[in-house]
């Protein structure tokens, strides 16, 4: 097929193939890419991205007085911008940057804005480097606060992935290509020698170390998780849980406060190498090297599909909180016995009565009671732009799952979603109590009453305060901290997940012989065909609702914003997709970029 592809490209037959997009049409309308608003380095010029680290996009909202107070950063190279973002409103003005920034001897990786202390005249900007570093930063006041880990005596590896805890300002976290995690408090100093650790909690392929040290000091907390580099994590939506994603091919998700492992997943092949959530936090979203995107329940504890469209490898995933549906409904009919109802529904999981949190319906056209909608996008190596619905055939089957393949665009199922409670009292904190059906205890917070924040990092539930949080974090660590290694022990075999077992039934507790405290190689042959990683044939296909060329080099970003979706490539491109209906009368003059062709 490759060659055949080759062999077309070289006869001129593949020069559809390769022409880039400028506009798709969805069941909401068509989305127009805005030329006027397109961002990169001043001179416009093509980066040159062998050997670079990836263009990173973060935003964040300073509440300008002038309704104009959205703020975009972005890398390039060694370089690092901010500039005022006008999205569909105006053309982007790129010859005055709020702030410009060119490292030597090191790259930014990625950054991310402290979105409860932004201002008109103040942001705290975080920034992670090739080197291992992370840099605190102020580009209103063109300043720096701080730098961690300077000597790199913390971590020698590249920072991958940096966020600040959600709901608290003094907190964040650094992941690095070593697999290890390390949380930081801004307040804190590094140390003038390398830290020591003392064991807080371990797992199976995973362990939680905290600093000895007679003063406090940075990190406050080191992970070590799974094999090889550890490529990104995301916060659920109310910051309780922690997706990880890492090269070894695992999706492991933790409650961070207690530092308990709740479920993993394994890739179909290769690492894994993007995660995200869901806007209620039901579900979880995973890419990478194995060319599809994953979906897997956080209730259940299981993949419930995949999805095939990209060519390559994929980079990035995302939420579209503003097309995403979900609300209330009559509950789910079915006939025959509550035992057969829990097999339909697959390994006789337990889901709590509570209801959907009613999301966003702007764009939506189905005004029906009980309708459940999630889309998503993606953007990979292939340099394309799949935008994925997941609708209620797949998350609610009536039946036992079968290898069906199916279009995500449909949109006539009217099956009532079920809550859900965490089985098997996998987060439980430090108590062994069996879980309960009180899917407010259970599942990330649904409330989605404030705005969202324009960045990769999700919000805070809004009744949880930082001190609050602050409290917890502290708690969950001090308990562990008390405990003798005996009682971690026995605390763990009544938490750890089964690694091997059937696919029709999955136990609440861990086999003896598989509740190891060493690290070991997962072999993936074992993996193949169980609860962690199912074979294709049991799992519904989704086909992406659009997927589509638009760029000439590989994607590295995709955020989705109230009136645009954002995309950036590695030549340093940041284009804005303007939603149907939404481009500003300034940029409807925009004339249509040479190398692109309309649909």
């Amino acid at each position: 097929m490759l060659l055949f592809s080759l062999k077309m490209a070289a006869d001129g037959g593949g020069k559809e193939l390769n022409e880039i997009k400028t506009q798709f049409n969805t069941r909401e309308g068509v989305y127009k890419l805005l030329t006027h608003s397109e961002y990169s380095r001043p001179n416009r010029v093509p980066f040159n991205s062998q050997g670079s680290n990836p263009v990173k996009v973060s935003f964040v909202n300073v509440n300008d007085q002038s309704g104009n107070g959205d703020r975009i950063c972005f890398n390039v190279g060694r370089e690092l911008y901010f500039y005022i973002y006008k999205g569909v409103r105006k053309a982007a003005d790129l010859s005055k940057p709020i702030d410009k920034r060119i490292y030597k001897g090191t790259q930014p990786t990625c950054h991310d804005f402290n979105h409860l202390t932004a201002t008109a005249d103040s942001v705290s900007l975080l920034v992670g480097f090739s080197a291992g570093q992370v840099q605190l930063i102020d580009p209103i006041k063109k300043e720096t606060s701080k730098l961690f880990n300077e000597e790199r005596l913390i971590d020698k590896s590249r920072v991958t992935c940096v966020k600040w805890v959600p709901g608290l300002e003094r907190l964040f976290l650094v992941a690095h290509s070593s697999g290890n995690m390390y949380l930081y408090n801004v307040e804190n100093t590094c140390g003038t020698a390398a830290p020591h650790y003392q064991l807080l909690k371990q797992g199976k392929n995973y362990s939680v170390n905290t600093c000895k040290s007679k003063s406090t000091r940075n990190p406050l907390l080191k992970w070590t998780v799974g094999e090889g580099a550890l490529n990104e994590f995301a916060f659920s939506p109310d910051g309780k849980f922690l997706a990880c994603v890492s090269q070894d091919g695992f999706l492991r998700v933790f409650n961070f406060d207690a530092v308990e492992l709740h479920g993993t997943m394994k890739s179909y092949f290769g690492g894994l190498l993007c995660v995200c959530w869901s806007p209620d936090g039901k579900y979880i979203v995973a890419g990478g090297e194995d060319d599809l995107v994953t979906v897997w329940s956080f209730v259940d504890c299981r993949v419930i599909a995949r999805g095939h469209g990209h060519k390559s490898w994929v980079s990035v995933v995302a939420f579209d909180h503003y097309t995403t549906s979900v609300e209330d409904a009559e509950p789910m009919e079915f006939s025959g016995s509550e035992e057969d109802f829990q097999d339909q529904i697959h390994f006789g999981r337990d889901r709590a009565n509570s209801t959907q949190s009613r999301l966003s319906k702007r764009n939506s056209t189905d005004s029906r009671t009980g309708h459940t909608t999630y889309r998503f996008g993606s953007v990979g190596q292939d340099t394309q732009l799949c935008l994925w619905d997941l609708t209620e055939d797949i998350l609610f089957p009536h039946l036992p799952l079968s290898r069906t393949r199916t279009h995500t665009n449909v949109m006539n199922a009217t099956s009532a979603p079920a809550g859900g409670g965490v089985a098997g009292g996998i987060v439980n904190n430090v108590s062994n109590n069996p879980s309960t059906n009180d899917s407010s205890a259970n599942t990330p917070s649904n409330s989605l009453s404030s705005p969202l924040p324009r960045s990769n990092s999700l919000p805070h539930s809004p009744s949880m305060t930082a001190n609050n949080r602050s409290s917890a974090i502290a708690s969950g660590v001090s308990k562990f901290a008390t405990l003798s290694l005996h009682d971690r022990k026995e605390q763990h075999l009544e938490t750890e997940h089964k690694r091997n077992h059937s696919m029709g039934h999955i136990s609440s507790k861990s086999s003896d012989k598989l509740n190891m405290f060493t690290k070991s190689r997962t072999d993936p042959a074992k993996t193949l065909g169980t609860l962690l990683c199912p074979h294709m044939e049991d799992l519904p296909l989704l086909e992406p609702l659009i997927c589509k060329k638009i760029a000439h080099e590989r994607l590295t970003v995709l955020i989705f914003l109230e009136d645009c979706i954002v995309t950036a490539c590695q030549e340093g491109f940041i284009w804005t997709w303007a939603r149907p209906g939404k481009v500003g009368l300034s940029s409807q003059k925009q004339a249509v970029s040479p190398s692109g062709t309309i649909i």
